[in-house]
């Protein structure tokens, strides 16, 4: 579990935003990876995607790191924003995209 880790905040440290989801950004694979996608490319961020159903030890890894049980998650300055539904509150309240810039 030490290497998953290692491995995650490597992927954290090479990119400011980053998106673990499932899918890619243009073929996510369910529907809150799709919405995550959605409101990242809406605030015109630029943004890392890690696809966890390609890799199983960062699909599982990446739960224990954030303590948050479910896909997507979005990080920003390798801290847990939250998932879709987190990421939808923050848009519509305006947080989200001048966190995103």
């Amino acid at each position: 579990m030490a290497e998953t880790q290692q491995r995650i905040e490597k992927i954290l440290g090479d990119s400011r935003i980053v998106l673990f989801m499932k899918g890619t950004p243009q073929f996510p694979q369910c529907g809150f990876s799709a919405r995550a996608v959605a409101i990242l490319q809406e605030c015109g961020a630029k943004f890392a995607s890690v696809d966890v159903l390609q890799d199983p030890e960062i699909r599982e890894g990446i739960k224990a790191y954030g303590n948050w049980p479910t896909i997507p998650q979005l990080y920003v300055d390798k801290k847990l924003v939250g998932g879709s539904d987190i990421m939808l509150e923050m848009f519509e309240a305006g947080e989200l995209q001048p966190m995103v810039k």
